[in-house]
């Protein structure tokens, strides 16, 4: 057996984790460093690895995006659909279909490719990726408002039926030369999402059931799940639906039903999720060489240049501005819209195909990645700082245990990290105000567990391990936090002094607060003057300007604001 293979690919593995940590000091995507670690060890660079085996990358390819669809859909939360969903659909159909003609345009022309051929290339880099969007969102420290993230999420969870429509037909169109050919596989689009979507839900519910009813050890609950979703994908690719969008909805099921040993699945699947990553963009990048892209170096710049600033904002103001979207967050949609593997693995398809040109559009679409990951990924944080789009984020438990234990319910152990100034100061367990049905299991100190009491004093540095429900985190998270967050992400500074409930009359603030809004009715409420603003899907931290002051919304249930922050105009930052 030759070792060689293994040591080459594990050394490979090894260099890109030791790397991912110049990303944050770089401010660069950390899948670009995936992608030059694979480009370094390949036939141009100092490995000088010769890999063109294309069948073996495309297996690779589409394993590793169930696996990473997987683990996104169980982080999204379900309450993201509510003002998510619509305008995602929208984004990955006509966003889409929008998307591929006019990279058909531009390629065409700058490439001098038949209009079939440059409507195949359109059809390739128009899927925004699941792999690029999850990984950038999460890993950047950013908590953006929820229908910006939402939109973001499900977009690129649900847009690659569409574009694998488009690739299919159109190789098949360009085989055959013929036009009408594309109508042959017009059933594929309904097919594609109709199949993708019952076996998704249908095969979410079963993993759920499947782990909620078979006792195992602990350890294997991540690998029945990840098993089974595969078992989905690609049931769903046999009966010619869409397997990514049948394993991201079955991800979308099982992390938002109750499922035994949850915690610990999502931190297994969480590093799963990286590997599938690693191995991905390093295949990936293994199969370019670097000197067949320098020849499409002015052409590429071009369409990548058109694509990230034409093409994506006028896909997204053409679909999104009926729901009820700011010039801000369009702008920020517009500018995230991250191409990453998706659509290498869609240029594998021409060749398989043994089309023509099929090298020289793999390249291009490996190109426009590159470009996409180096310039939007590397600015997508700065962006969404500038344009004001964070919102203020709840302090999550440095580690959570499942109990698995029936007489526990759904309580789990949470270590909170004390930490931040307001610690500085020590004070007793009984002034910590917990909420009902937790109990305090233990304090954390120089590697001594201190038995809790109520006059134990605690402070910065200390570790309190709590057994609590999942739906108490956030409460959890107030009470126990310490970190100072940015100044303008600061509570009084993001929602200001004044908190007034939802149901509040503008009559009944403008006599409390010497106000008039001369604008409004006076038995109008707070809550209904959101509902117009954001056509009736509001969300933490969207603002309403009348007159004199700025409302903020601080809370909300389902769609409709609960809690309103009062900001004079003077405390705008």
């Amino acid at each position: 057996m030759d070792f060689t293979l293994i040591l080459i690919g594990a050394l490979m593995l090894v260099i890109s984790i030791v790397l991912s940590p110049l990303s944050s000091r770089l401010g660069m995507p950390v899948l670009l460093i995936f992608l030059a670690v694979g480009m370094l060890m390949g036939q141009d660079g100092a490995g000088g690895i010769r890999f063109d085996n294309f069948e073996l990358a495309f297996l690779v390819g589409n394993l590793a995006l169930a696996v990473i669809l997987l683990d996104g859909g169980m982080r999204t939360r379900a309450d993201t659909f509510r003002v998510g969903l619509k305008p995602a659909l929208m984004l990955a159909t006509i966003g889409v279909f929008v998307t591929a003609t006019g990279a058909a345009l531009i390629a065409h022309w700058v490439f001098d490719l038949h209009w079939m051929t440059a409507f195949l290339l359109g059809a390739i880099i128009s899927s925004t990726d699941a792999a690029a969007v999850f990984s950038l969102l999460q890993g950047r420290g950013l908590h953006l408002n929820e229908r910006v993230s939402a939109t973001l999420e499900i977009e690129s969870g649900s847009n690659d039926p569409m574009a694998i429509f488009l690739t299919m037909m159109l190789v098949t169109m360009v085989e055959t030369r013929e036009a009408s050919a594309g109508w042959q596989v017009i059933s594929i689009l309904v097919q594609q999402f109709g199949i993708g979507a019952l076996l998704g839900v249908a095969g979410g519910y079963l993993v759920v059931a499947l782990v909620n009813r078979i006792p195992l050890t602990p350890s294997l609950y991540p690998l029945l799940v990840v098993a089974s979703g595969l078992a989905v994908f690609a049931a769903t690719n046999a009966l010619q639906g869409s397997g990514f969008l049948a394993i991201y909805l079955a991800g979308v099921i099982i992390g938002n039903r109750h499922v035994r040993m949850l915690p610990m699945i999502l931190q297994v699947h969480d590093g799963l999720a990286w590997l599938a990553q690693l191995c991905l963009f390093l295949i990936l990048g293994l199969l370019v060489n670097p000197s067949e892209l320098l020849p499409l170096t002015g052409g590429a710049l071009l369409l990548a240049s058109a694509l990230i600033f034409v093409i994506r904002p006028l896909a997204v103001i053409s679909t999104l501005w009926p729901f009820g979207f700011t010039r801000q967050e369009l702008g920020f949609i517009s500018w995230v819209g991250l191409r990453g593997a998706v659509p290498i693995v869609l240029a594998l398809f021409p060749v398989m195909a043994n089309l023509p040109e099929a090298r020289l559009l793999f390249h291009i679409a490996f190109f426009i990645v590159l470009v996409s990951l180096l310039v939007q990924g590397a600015t997508m944080a700065p962006l969404a700082r500038k344009l004001k789009l964070e919102v203020p984020a709840s302090e999550d438990p440095y580690r959570r245990m499942p109990l698995d234990v029936a007489a526990a319910g759904d309580h789990e152990l949470m270590l909170f990290p004390l930490r931040g100034d307001s610690w500085q100061d020590s004070r007793p367990l009984k002034q910590l105000q917990l909420p009902a049905n937790t109990a305090v299991a233990g304090v954390f100190r120089h590697q001594v567990c201190l038995q809790p009491g109520p006059e134990l004093m605690v402070s910065r540095g200390d570790v309190v391990a709590i057994f609590a429900v999942p739906d108490q985190l956030t409460a959890l998270g107030k009470s126990l936090s310490g970190r100072q967050p940015p100044q303008h992400l600061a509570e009084r500074a993001f929602f200001g002094d004044f908190v007034l409930n939802g149901d509040a009359l503008l009559g009944d603030v403008e006599q409390v607060y010497g106000i008039e809004f001369d604008e409004l009715p006076p038995e109008l409420s707070l809550a209904d003057c959101f509902a117009k603003r954001t056509r009736g899907h509001p969300v933490v931290g969207d603002k309403v300007l009348l007159g004199p002051v700025t409302l903020v919304a601080r809370a909300t249930d389902a769609d409709r604001v609960t809690q309103v922050g009062l900001k004079m105009t003077g405390q705008e930052t």
